[in-house]
């Protein structure tokens, strides 16, 4: 116990450890009803060709998820990386060259953390995505990419580009043309009793 409180209380693992207390205060005050769960998801405008935070953000999956979620997790990851790293070398060391050498560690430890927190969020994100309420009328006329192998009267599944996260949405044709995976179609009416949206292919939109 007292190795497991000395190395955790230890640079860098301390940063790591402080930031999991805070995450844990909050999460403890979220199920008390103290405060509330964030779920409109991490506030990135996210441009898929940048290079910048929102790029790379975008491109793990990391955005449309709950803030406090992806940071708990980072912690988390952090904290395990960085302990077990201070534990098996970093207290073997002295003077400087451990604190630099904790400093790098600290730093470098973002890296599998935030694989690590995708990977674990990935599969997580397009459910809390179809729960997120949205404007029902503003996304008629909206194009839509065909994610399902096709779309008929009865299944189908397109995502549609929101300049964010992105929402997916159930989707139904009826037409003769059959959308397949890959293609492009138009929302032209949406049925509030299963939560469907029924779609024509694009050339025929704006054919009509």
């Amino acid at each position: 116990m007292d190795v497991f409180l000395s190395t955790s209380l230890s640079f860098p693992t301390l940063v790591y450890s402080v930031l999991l207390a805070v995450c844990l205060v909050y999460w403890l005050l979220a199920a008390t009803g103290l405060v509330d769960i964030d779920l409109d998801g991490l506030g990135i405008d996210v441009d898929m060709d940048s290079g910048g935070v929102a790029g790379i953000f975008g491109r793990l999956g990391l955005t449309g998820l709950p803030t406090m979620i992806v940071v708990t997790l980072l912690s988390f990851f952090g904290w395990i990386l960085t302990y077990f790293v201070h534990l098996l070398v970093l207290s073997h060391l002295f003077g400087p060259l451990r604190w630099l050498l904790g400093a790098g560690v600290g730093l470098l430890a973002l890296v599998p953390a935030i694989l690590a927190t995708a990977a674990v969020l990935r599969p997580v994100r397009r459910a809390l995505i179809r729960m997120r309420p949205f404007p029902e009328t503003s996304l008629l006329g909206r194009v839509v990419i065909v994610r399902t192998p096709d779309v008929n009267t009865t299944a189908g599944m397109g995502e549609l580009d929101d300049g964010g996260a992105g929402l997916i949405l159930q989707i139904r044709s009826d037409g003769t043309a059959v959308p397949v995976r890959g293609d492009r179609v138009v929302l032209i009416a949406h049925d509030t009793h299963d939560n469907t949206w029924r779609v024509v292919p694009e050339r025929d939109y704006h054919g009509a």
